[in-house]
């Protein structure tokens, strides 16, 4: 049976910086023909839109602050219920920790919806701050020094990771091996998911 079919084809995709979860994501969300749900953009098209909700997150990164899960959450739940993620989304940034978690269960659950897998991409810490580092160098991003980036890491590993926990209890995790070519990874993304039942249908599919 396929997510399609079901009606259904809700994903997250949890993966250090590095792991490539922005570019597979994108790849899962256009073969089952969702949208790519990343909490960057939502800010970003917040705040060129001027909407209320963009006004509150410019004027606190503005004041150097970061943005509150109470308000993250909202604008995800604004994002979720427009008329393109109707039938599935792939979030990618979100829930960052077990609090943002509590919220999309609170969302889902009223809606009568749930999660039907997470993917957790997972790549070693050294082969991710190599990415990180490569890409830093070929952005000619400065900024992005070695403790930097693994400063970026410890707040994955420390807030992000543990929300994972919750989620294998709830049996809806697939594990994928992240460490290979672009097209290596995605092949056992569909893979895995086929597994568990959740494929697109024929016309869609990337081949990958």
């Amino acid at each position: 049976m396929t997510a399609s079919a079901t009606g259904s084809a809700r994903f997250l995709i949890v993966g250090p910086q590095g792991s490539g979860k922005g570019t597979q994501g994108v790849l899962v969300a256009e073969a089952f023909g969702v949208p790519q749900v990343a909490t960057g953009d939502i800010f970003r098209a917040n705040v060129s839109g001027g909407t209320e909700l963009g006004k509150r997150v410019q004027s606190i990164i503005e004041a150097g602050d970061l943005v509150p899960d109470e308000l993250t959450s909202e604008l995800v739940r604004d994002r979720l219920e427009q008329a393109d993620a109707a039938s599935g989304f792939v979030l990618d940034g979100y829930p960052r920790n077990r609090g943002q978690v509590d919220d999309l269960d609170a969302f889902l659950t009223a809606r009568g919806e749930a999660l039907d897998a997470v993917i957790e991409l997972e790549v070693p810490r050294d082969e991710s701050i190599a990415r990180l580092r490569q890409r830093a160098a070929q952005q000619g991003r400065t900024d992005d020094t070695e403790e930097v980036i693994a400063n970026r890491l410890a707040i994955y590993e420390r807030e992000t990771a543990p929300i994972l926990d919750v989620y294998r209890e709830r049996g809806v995790v697939v594990r994928i091996d992240g460490v290979g070519t672009l097209d290596e990874v995605t092949r056992r993304i569909f893979s895995a998911l086929a597994e568990r039942g959740l494929a697109p249908d024929a016309g869609d599919a990337v081949s990958a």
